[in-house]
């Protein structure tokens, strides 16, 4: 008999136990990821993409540099996903967006 009481003792213990894990985890609204994402370089990230599909004409040198310059950020704030005219791979777009998105 005290064999089968404590059985049913430990059972019980581990399974409060259980539910108060599992009621830590789900006791509030999920927090999103509080590691800060990091801005994509303009120089050593963006700059390139449009150097590899925009160049001679959009840089020193080109015939729309002067209206146009992308190696400016600026210019590229300014156009924003107008340029993915140019820029199909979605790695790419996604970069750039994530450049765009930052005030």
């Amino acid at each position: 008999m005290r064999a089968l009481l404590a059985v049913v003792l430990l059972t019980s213990s581990f399974t409060g136990c259980q539910i108060a894990t599992s009621q830590v985890h789900t006791s509030g609204p999920a927090q999103p990821n509080s590691v800060p994402t990091k801005r994509p370089d303009f120089d050593t990230e963006i700059k390139p993409i449009f150097q590899a599909r925009c160049q001679p004409c959009h840089f020193q040198g080109g015939q729309v540099y002067d209206k146009m310059p992308f190696d400016k950020p600026e210019t590229i704030k300014r156009l924003g996903t107008r340029l993915f005219t140019r820029i199909k791979d979605e790695k790419e777009r996604t970069l750039i967006r994530e450049f765009l998105d930052e005030k």
